[in-house]
C-alpha cells in the first residue's frame, strides 16, 4: 500500500459518501471503481515576504530562506505558513529564527482551518461513472515573525 500523505494518486481505501453535484444527495459509492486525486490547497495571495512550507523541502533549505528574507533588510517581518503535517516544521523554523536572533525577533501565531477539495475519478471511463468530489478540513498555522519597534 502506498503513503498517502506523499501519493498525488491512491485508490480511496474504504466505501463513503461522496459528492458528485451539490443537488444530488449523498450516494454510497464503490471505493474499488474510483482513483482519489488531491489538489492542491488554495493559496494566499503570495507576498514576498510570505514563505509556504512543506515536507518536501528540506528543512536547512527552508530555514535558510527565511533567514536570508529577514536578514535582507527589506523586510523587517515574515509570515510562515504551514498545512497539516508542515505545521511542526513551520512552528521549528520559527523557533529556529528566534533562537539565533538572541531573542530579537517575535512571533505571533494564528491557527485555521482550510477546506480541501478532493476529485474521485471513476477506474474505467467506458463506464458513466462521472468525476466526484469529496472536502474535508485541514489544521493550518500562521506564524508571523518580526522584529519589534524600538520605543
Amino acid at each position: 500500500m502506498t503513503d498517502q500523505r506523499h501519493a498525488s494518486v491512491s485508490s480511496v481505501p474504504q466505501m463513503s459518501s461522496f459528492h458528485g453535484d451539490s443537488a444530488v444527495p449523498a450516494v454510497d459509492m464503490d471505493p474499488v471503481e474510483y482513483t482519489l486525486r488531491k489538489r492542491l490547497p488554495r493559496k494566499l495571495p503570495k507576498r514576498r515576504n510570505d514563505v509556504y512550507v512543506n515536507m518536501k523541502t528540506d528543512f536547512r533549505a527552508q530555514l535558510a530562506r527565511c533567514q536570508k528574507l529577514l536578514e535582507g533588510g527589506a523586510h523587517r517581518e515574515i509570515c510562515i505558513h504551514g498545512l497539516g503535517l508542515a505545521i511542526n516544521r513551520a512552528i521549528n523554523i520559527a523557533l529556529q529564527l528566534q533562537a539565533s536572533s538572541q531573542g530579537a525577533l517575535q512571533l505571533a501565531a494564528n491557527t485555521s482551518t482550510v477546506e480541501l477539495v478532493d476529485d474521485l475519478e471513476p477506474e474505467d471511463p467506458d463506464e458513466h461513472g462521472e468525476p466526484l468530489t469529496r472536502t474535508r478540513n485541514n489544521s493550518a498555522i500562521h506564524i508571523k515573525v518580526y522584529y519589534p519597534d524600538p520605543q
